[in-house]
């Protein structure tokens, strides 16, 4: 029998005639009977358990309740199985050394190891079904392993074998083991007391679990799962049948949360406040930090210094497998084993030279170094998080409390504070992530060093020395890269502006011909930023080059060295395990750098931050800090930071309650009719001059008191000292208290009295619906919102939404003009239930019908109605008469205050000074009522930017067109592989828009840079293994030295004669290295630059109707964030992904070549590396995505706080305001978290990936006797591929979100130019054409798209020269469409107009647009000077554009600025105001002489006395010339000499006004009569 238990080669194995335990083999039969009855015991339980899942509690996750111990006893049971592999293989090894096969040296140690297994399977099974009870087994387990390897023990022990033995070292350890586990089960038992005790205890789930709504379990789950990130399976898996949502990702966990975060780096931060002695020293932040997120990063450090040892496992694994395969040959005879008890017992030491337990230990080890890296960095992406979570609470808490001088006066601007939320608090997060390497780094480069003095001597101390040199280079590279960054920066915001601005007035720029010119504006910019691109091209290609050529610099430094000073030859095992630790020592030593900068970073932001929360607050001695408290509606935890000297430490936590500052009570002296009341105020806006002097006012309760005054005389100062957001020198303003007939029986408040209804001056909207900007966190109520909103004549507003009162307004939404903005905030103010209402201003924007409308009905008959005191600031004195107290302020003190009445007894003067202002206001208001309100104009333009939209409605979004095509056949499949599939085609779109040639420079450096580095660490292995016999050259010291001698010069020769080759190899190398960085960096420059420039000429060169349906915000996408993306991003990546994959093919490659057997192996591995990239692509771009989505809501969330602070705190709404950041902050780091997980899931699963390949190729080489060099080269690359793997993954994930900005831009691309050629050539066109300016329009059709219908249907007219036509209609009668058709800028497509005897259609329009001048609607300037405003080609004398600035009386005025014609153009024009821009336009359209002027309503937007000024002008300059103006007030063509009347796209009238007047019922005379 071979196979016997005890083996058969000696004849008394199984007698037991010196007492049973002395027979070894039966003390080893012994150790079996603990694990058989495990396995009996559990395998029945498990089955039941597992076929009736009923009886688990139902929770949503089945992960849950951990008994008390429960990660020791995962790491005890992993330790256990781990020794028991050790047995395992100690057993197999001396199995080896006897005669025949003893069984019992191995067997009971599989035994244990499937019993561990099985152990803790059943109690995660336990422990999820929570039945404490079924523990009894494993505890029983526990104790009769423990004896039964204590007897064991014991016998070792007596038969006086000791440490030196391995068996006696595992025995010895198992037994600490189960000893350690059996401690784990008592105390499962004494904490949930579940059996030998009366009354075991309920546990219930953590509250995170009772939540359905959290779906991040990393806390929750159990610790292989944690460290395997196995409970993300489904997330990934499932994010190939459908997107992940918002929803699938839920909330997160209540320890993660931004509140929970925000008090602890409070209370660490406040704490601090409280010890200093010195209560001037502001507390340090990195101190609370410190405090607060300490114990997290300490750990993640801990587990970084763990694998960062278990690194070096690696090398010396290879050089023991190397070396132990070189002496296979030589049989080792000297045993150092011992035959006691029968059995063979080795040394300690004997184990580890046997090559397959390396190879086995070479795989542990990597596993563990692997999961502990990832280990390391998820916990300091959590800490991450959760600190910027903190951080972002504790500037906004600040915000909230600023004081509004800070704003006002300019020390915070909003600038700053959008910096700190978006910038300083991402540098904090980063510093953290990379913080653990700070500390990690040194050790590491330190250790390797001593590794390899240990394997080479002196000579490696030479190579560490190379790459210590060249590590500063490195630093000062970086840092140059970003400063080059900044540079770039401001270019491209400059390029930006000249973009928008050209985008914005493209009407005018294609009506002038000039798009060319203000093109090349752009052009220059973009040049300056590319030439800084370059320059970063350049850094970043040094950096990257420094990289890859160190390690090579460092290897051919210490081998070549080696050579010529060592007198030992150096073996293969000794040369590759160096290679590999070069390769460990790079990685610390190119993120330290980085590391570095990161750390200054941080220092600058943490400064930052500090002052930020040291700056002035709002006052304290405000009512502010009331004692009474008023409880939040929704009963959220909650904590105001309130004054911290006025309220002690205890009442300053206080959770349960927000502590909503209150309303100071009345002194019960003072009446009760006074709802605010102000005496002897001196107030300040920061600087010690009072802005308000001697201010004693009363404001009535119930009535309507207007505060009036000239501008700047502090009427809104006045309002804002009231609500406290103006620093008090002195005086108290009272706010009266509740009566208590208002307090209903529960104490609730009927209308919110402590806060205050506020309009600023400046409207402030937020980023939401209409209806949420109007109801503003009250409950909805349909009759109130209905009348609120005809009160301020919005609903007309409301219907020419796309989506009525649901649709986004504010920043990221739709544009609103000032009027619609103002009306809206006015009806905010009117909504809000609250007893006073502040209104600054409220009709500045307004035109005339709508401030009668909103007085009368808004603030007389709404708010008066319900009895709410109303203080209104206003300039229109002609509503004095409706205010039941006025007060007057002048020069920041109260003039008057008093009834009208009173005023005009007392104050005769004022009074009459009144009286004359109303009178001149009521002959503007006569005038106003003349044209057409601003109102309509404003509606108007609102309407044509939503009809031109709605044809763009079709295709919404450019994305969306290609998925509809795919999407037909809606079935599983096809929409899972869309989402996994890699953009090739846009791949290649951008490769070869980088030019052929620097893409075949790309392609061949690279392939040729790989294959010379493998063809050196060939010749490495060639070079090492080239004499194996000798290990020494003084061949064991006995020998005389003369036989050295002799020996010496042959062998080194031969021996040297390697070291040319090797130089050349490694030089060769270094410069390909040089070569492929700065390629791929340049071919992402030439790439960058072509597709921006086809992009701006492609866009500034379609046709108008383009500009209509595709929104602004979209094509400056393009030029922003996607120009960006390819200017950046994407070289970079490219550049690492095609480096990893080579890399990971060349190691491929090697292998396969050293041992063939490994491409058996490498099936299986490629397909479960395809499916892992595959799905992990997938889910990584939707929460890339999330990422991004629910960033900006919270960016913008912050600088809306800031902008309307006063509002928000007039209002009290600071809780609200409060709970909806937290909820933005942490549904942003929920999609983060999220993300940073999934990125550890990958790395997880390629990292073992990379070992099982490892494992493979070493087994292989094990098996099949190969040269040893080759071994140790194939090894050396197997380890490569694990660092390589995840990087491979992680780059195609990120190319493909990259290369979305490439489709983007490609899809505009594909846009139709205008067809600018003509069909008659340029010089067949006369030079002074058009002479005369005779037009004739025969029978004309336009429409503005083949896919639309026409909008002018055979109009047929003839203008003579010289005469001054006026066209008029009701709105879309198709005017403007007949000025843009003169401009040939629309489809005509029957018909044509004839000017001077040419048919426009068929001209170049270059040379049409040119020739004839138009004066839009809206006046446009650009910024720059004067000058370009009116000549940007540069072509006419200074004299003559000051002649047009005289005729349109600019003349003076622009004498006046500083430069004259060369005086500064802000962005929009916007340091002119209105008029003055309309008459810059008409000079404008007078320096170039042509013979016809269109004017396009170009009198809608101006005040009269201006419009007089254009008319005038227009009589006078424009005599001889042909002008064609579309009226929108009728009485403006009166004096014209012929009329046309459109309606509905055709001419309906058509002669001299006066003839057309006489036609009672004609739609001319109608016209007059409605104007008149």
């Amino acid at each position: 029998m071979d196979l016997s238990f005890c083996g058969n080669d000696r004849g008394n194995a199984y007698s037991v005639d010196n007492g049973v335990l002395d027979n070894g083999c039966f003390v080893d039969a012994l150790n079996l009977v603990p694990h058989v009855f495990l396995l009996f015991i559990t395998f029945p339980i498990l089955f039941i358990g597992w076929g009736s899942q009923s009886s688990k509690v139902q929770i949503h996750h089945n992960t849950w309740l951990h008994f008390p111990g429960h990660n020791l006893r995962w790491i005890l049971t992993f330790t256990l199985l781990f020794v028991h592999v050790c047995e395992i293989a100690e057993g197999i090894v001396s199995n080896t050394q006897m005669q025949s096969n003893h069984l019992h040296l191995f067997m009971p140690a599989f035994m244990g190891f499937i019993a561990a297994t099985t152990s803790v399977v059943y109690y995660h099974n336990i422990e999820t079904a929570n039945f404490p009870k079924l523990l009894l087994a494993l505890f029983i387990y526990w104790i009769l392993a423990f004896i039964t390897k204590m007897i064991k023990l014991w016998k070792f022990a007596e038969a006086s074998l000791g440490v030196q033995y391995l068996r006696f070292c595992i025995t010895a350890l198992l037994v600490v083991l189960y000893g350690l586990l059996m401690a784990v089960e008592i105390n499962v038992i004494r904490v949930r007391k579940y059996v030998f005790f009366a009354s075991p205890q309920r546990v219930k789930p953590p509250e995170d679990l009772q939540d359905l709504g959290v779906r991040f379990l990393q806390p929750f789950v159990n610790l292989l799962s944690k460290a395997t990130y196995w409970w993300m399976n489904p997330l990934i898996i499932g994010a190939h049948k459908r997107p992940i949502e918002l929803k699938k990702i839920g909330k997160l966990p209540i320890a993660m949360r931004a509140l929970t975060n925000y008090l602890r780096l409070k209370d660490a931060y406040e704490e601090q406040r409280q010890t200093t002695e010195d209560p001037e020293k502001s507390p340090s932040i990195w101190r609370s930090m410190y405090r607060a997120f300490g114990r997290p990063i300490l750990l993640s450090s801990t587990f970084r210094y763990m694998a960062d040892l278990l690194g070096f496992a690696g090398p010396l694994c290879i050089s023991g497998i190397v070396e132990h395969q070189d002496n296979r040959t030589e049989v080792v005879m000297n045993k150092t084993g011992n035959m006691t008890l029968g059995v063979y017992f080795m040394s300690s030491t004997e184990l580890l030279r046997n090559t397959s337990v390396l190879a086995v230990l070479l795989f542990l080890a990597l596993i563990l170094q692997r999961t502990f890296l990832q280990a390391s960095y998820y916990v300091t992406v959590e800490t991450g998080i959760n600190l910027r979570g903190a951080l972002l609470a504790m500037i906004y808490n600040k915000i909230l409390r600023l004081s509004t001088s800070n704003m006002s006066m300019g020390e915070m601007t909003l600038g700053q504070i959008n910096n700190l939320v978006a910038i300083e608090t991402n540098q904090l997060m980063w510093f953290l992530f990379l913080c653990p390497n700070l500390w990690a780094m040194p050790v590491q480069i330190i250790m390797g060093v001593i590794l390899l003095y240990y394997l080479l001597g002196d000579s490696a101390l030479i190579g560490a020395g190379v790459i210590l040199l060249l590590a500063p280079v490195q630093y000062l590279i970086a840092t140059k890269l970003a400063d080059t960054q900044k540079s770039t920066l401001d270019y491209s915001t400059d390029r930006l502006k000249k973009t928008t601005e050209i985008l914005k007035g493209i009407k005018l720029l294609k009506l002038y011909a000039w798009e060319n010119i203000f093109c090349d504006r752009v052009e220059d910019t973009r040049e300056k930023e590319l030439t800084s691109l370059k320059t970063f091209a350049l850094y970043t290609s040094m950096s990257i080059f420094m990289n890859a050529a160190i390690p090579i610099a460092a290897v051919l430094a210490t081998f070549v060295t080696h050579a010529y000073i060592e007198d030992v030859r150096l073996s293969p095992a000794k040369a590759f395990a160096s290679l590999a630790l070069f390769h460990i020592l790079v990685t610390p030593l190119f993120l330290l750098s980085t590391v570095v900068r990161f750390a200054v970073k941080a220092l600058v932001s943490v400064q930052k931050l500090g002052e930020f929360l040291q700056s002035d607050e709002i006052g304290d001695d405000s009512w502010r800090n009331g004692d009474m408290s008023m409880p939040l509606e929704s009963g959220k935890k909650y904590k105001y930071p309130g004054d911290t000297k006025a309220i002690n430490r205890k009442e300053r936590y206080r959770m349960d309650n927000y502590e909503q500052p209150m309303r100071r009570q009345l002194r019960p002296t003072e009446t009760e009719d006074v709802a605010v009341q102000v005496n002897d105020g001196f107030f300040t806006w920061g600087s010690n001059l009072s802005t308000l002097s001697d201010i004693n006012i009363r404001i009535p309760t119930g009535q309507l008191t207007m505060i009036v005054g000239q501008v700047g005389c502090g009427k809104s100062s006045l309002l804002l000292a009231m609500l406290g957001e103006m620093q008090t020198i002195s005086g108290k303003v009272y706010w009266s208290k509740l009566p208590d007939c208002e307090i209903l029986l529960d104490g609730n408040i009927s209308k919110n009295r402590y806060s205050v209804a506020y309009a600023a001056q400046k409207s402030w909207l937020l980023n939401a619906t209409v209806e949420d900007n109007i109801t503003f966190g009250s409950p909805f109520n349909k009759q109130r919102y209905k009348a609120v909103i005809d009160a301020c004549s919005l609903q007309p507003d409301i219907d020419l939404l796309p989506f009525g009162d649901q649709t986004e307004i504010g920043e990221r939404g739709i544009n609103l003009s000032g009027g619609q903005r103002q009306r809206i905030c006015v009806a905010r103010a009117l909504y809000q239930n609250t007893n006073i209402v502040f209104l600054d201003d409220p009709f500045s924007a307004l035109d005339i019908h709508l401030s009668d409308h909103l007085m009368q009905e808004g603030i007389l008959k709404f708010l008066q109605d319900d009895k709410r005191t109303v203080v209104l600031v206003t300039h229109k004195l002609q509503y004095l008469i409706h205010a039941d107290w006025i007060i007057a302020m002048k020069d920041g003190s109260v003039l008057r205050e008093g009834t009208l009445k009173d005023i005009q007894t007392h104050d005769v003067e004022l009074y009459e000074h009144w009286k004359t202002l109303m009178n001149r206001q009521d002959q503007k208001l006569e005038k106003e009522t003349e044209l057409d309100s601003q109102t309509t104009l404003e509606r108007k333009t609102l309407r044509r930017a939503f009809y031109s939209r709605d044809a763009k409605n079709q295709i919404d979004d450019e994305d969306e067109e290609e998925e509809v095509e795919e999407d037909e056949d809606d079935n599983m499949s096809t929409t899972t592989s869309r989402r996994s599939k890699i953009p090739w085609k846009m791949c290649g779109r951008y490769l070869s828009s980088g030019g052929f040639l620097m893409l075949f420079l790309m392609v061949s450096s690279k392939l040729a840079k790989h294959s010379v580095m493998v063809a050196i660490d060939y010749w490495l292995a060639a070079w090492t293994s080239s004499n194996p016999r000798n290990e020494s050259l003084t061949n064991t010291f006995d020998n005389a030295t003369n036989y050295k001698q002799n020996y010496d010069a042959t062998q080194f020769a031969e021996y040297r004669s390697y070291v040319p080759v090797f130089i050349i190899l490694c030089g060769a190398a270094i410069a390909l290295c040089l070569i492929t960085s700065l390629t791929v960096e340049f071919l992402g420059v030439a790439a960058a630059t072509n597709l921006h420039h086809n992009l701006l000429n492609k866009i500034i060169h379609a046709p108008i109707r383009f500009f209509d349906i595709t929104p602004l915000g979209q094509i400056l996408n393009r030029f922003s964030a996607d120009t960006n993306i390819i200017d950046q991003h994407i070289p970079p990546t490219l550049e690492s992904l095609t480096r990893s994959t080579l890399l990971c093919l060349s190691a491929i490659g090697v292998i396969a070549f050293v041992t063939p057997a490994f491409l058996i192996a490498l099936v299986p591995l490629a397909v479960t590396f395809y499916f892992i990239q595959k799905y992990f692509r997938v889910a990584s771009k939707d929460l890339q995505d999330l990422d991004d989505s629910t960033q900006l809501p919270l960016l913008c969330h912050f600088s809306e706080t800031a902008e309307g602070l006063t509002t928000v705190r007039a209002f009290r709404h600071e809780a609200r305001f409060k709970q909806r950041m937290l909820e933005l902050t942490d549904t942003n780091n929920t999609a983060y978290l999220f993300l940073s997980a999934a990125n550890r899931w990958l790395e997880v699963r390629t990292d073992y990936l990379g070992a099982v390949i490892v494992l493979t190729a070493a087994v292989a080489a094990i098996w099949t006797t190969s040269q040893s060099g080759l071994i140790g080269l194939g090894l050396t690359y197997a380890l490569t591929v694990t660092n390589y793997l995840n990087w491979v993954v992680r780059n195609l994930a990120d190319l493909e979100v990259q290369m979305a900005a490439v489709k983007k831009v490609n899809s505009f691309l594909s846009t139709e130019s205008e067809n600018y050629e003509g069909s008659i050539d340029v010089s067949q066109v006369p030079e002074d054409w058009p002479q005369h300016g005779e037009i004739k329009i025969q029978d004309l059709c336009v429409r503005y798209d083949p896919m639309l219908k026409a909008v002018l249907k055979h109009v047929s007219a003839q203008i003579k020269p010289g005469q001054k036509v006026g066209i008029c209609g009701r709105t879309g009668s198709g005017k403007s469409s007949l000025s843009l058709a003169f401009f040939n800028m629309v489809d005509v497509f029957e018909g044509k107009i004839v000017i001077d005897g040419i048919d426009i259609c068929k001209l170049p329009l270059q040379t049409l647009r040119s020739r004839m001048s138009i004066i839009l609607q809206d006046p446009v300037l650009f910024s720059g000077s004067i000058r370009l405003n009116l000549d940007p080609e540069c072509t006419c004398t200074d004299d003559r554009l000051w002649e047009a600035l005289e005729i349109a009386q600019l003349k003076n005025m622009v004498k006046a600025l500083p430069g004259g014609l060369d005086a500064v153009v802000t962005e929009g024009g916007e340091n002119f105001s209105v008029g003055q821009r309309q008459l810059f336009c008409l000079a404008r359209a007078f320096v170039r002489k042509s013979s016809i002027l269109i004017m396009d309503e170009a009198t809608a937007s101006i005040d009269m006395a201006t419009e007089n000024i254009l008319q005038k002008v227009v009589m006078t300059a424009f005599a001889d010339r042909t002008v064609v103006t579309i009226a929108h007030r009728v009485h403006t063509i009166l004096t014209a000499d012929l009329v046309i009347v459109m309606k509905r796209g055709s001419i309906m009238e058509n002669g001299k006004p006066e003839i057309l007047m006489e036609q009672e019922d004609g739609l001319f005379a109608s016209f007059v009569k409605a104007d008149m």
